[in-house]
């Protein structure tokens, strides 16, 4: 499961993993519910590329988000939506020490570069298709 990217049965898999796992460690002493900056405390060495949320493709990934129930990206119930930004320019990686899983993309704005993480959590994943329309309400 180390390829350049993962399958959704294989997020699901890493996420399910990682919702269940209670024991603390460096990497837990942030919950990261909802997408943050990487603080610079965040012990990186610790983490494991388990490969991409979506495979390359000859079109653009979208940077429509998925907010179904009204969330946003800072709401820590937001869907975790796969084939919506920012999930689908995600990288899934896991702890070393207690196999806790995160996404992981990195936010370019224009004058800075800010690293974001999130936990994996089953209970949150949507793998369904994308669709043109916005999905807010």
């Amino acid at each position: 499961m180390n390829s350049s990217w993962l399958t959704e049965s294989e997020i699901a898999e890493y996420a399910h993993l990682s919702e269940n796992i209670t024991q603390q460690c460096n990497c837990s002493k942030q919950t990261f519910d909802a997408w943050e900056s990487l603080p610079v405390t965040f012990p990186e060495e610790q983490l494991e590329r388990k490969g991409a949320v979506t495979a390359p493709s000859d079109k653009e990934a979208t940077v429509r988000e998925y907010h179904p129930r009204g969330t946003n990206y800072w709401s820590s119930d937001a869907p975790i939506a796969l084939h919506y930004f920012p999930a689908n320019r995600s990288d899934v990686w896991q702890c070393k020490a207690c196999k806790r899983c995160f996404l992981r993309y990195t936010e370019f704005g224009g004058y800075y570069i800010d690293k974001r993480i999130r936990a994996l959590r089953a209970s949150l994943l949507f793998a369904g298709p994308y669709m043109d329309e916005d999905v807010t309400s």
